[in-house]
């Protein structure tokens, strides 16, 4: 089973304040990322092995830019995003 049959995906952008670490201008940046929601029951061709992974899935966003460029006309050198998390599990509400 492929992942996509038991998420649906939308994209999501989030503002973010980093620091270039070449000229140390600090910014703040839009940074993408893909929001995985569960389906709400699994697909009809699942097995019973597909069934226990789908139950024990949730939701979480997956980050989509790595680089980033520095906002600073002088310097505008890329930068990869620092000590950030790539993938964020969301916490259902209650």
């Amino acid at each position: 089973m492929n992942e996509r049959d038991f998420f649906n995906e939308q994209p999501e952008t989030k503002r973010m304040t980093f620091a270039c670490p070449h000229c140390r201008e600090r910014g703040e940046y839009d940074v993408r990322w893909l929001r995985r929601t569960k389906k709400p029951q699994p697909p009809r061709h699942a097995n019973e092995q597909d069934r226990a992974r789908f139950a024990k899935s949730r939701d979480y966003m997956v980050r989509v830019d790595d680089m980033l460029a520095c906002r600073n006309i002088r310097c505008r050198k890329r930068f990869e995003i620092p000590n950030s998390q790539s993938v964020v599990f969301i916490v259902p509400a209650r």
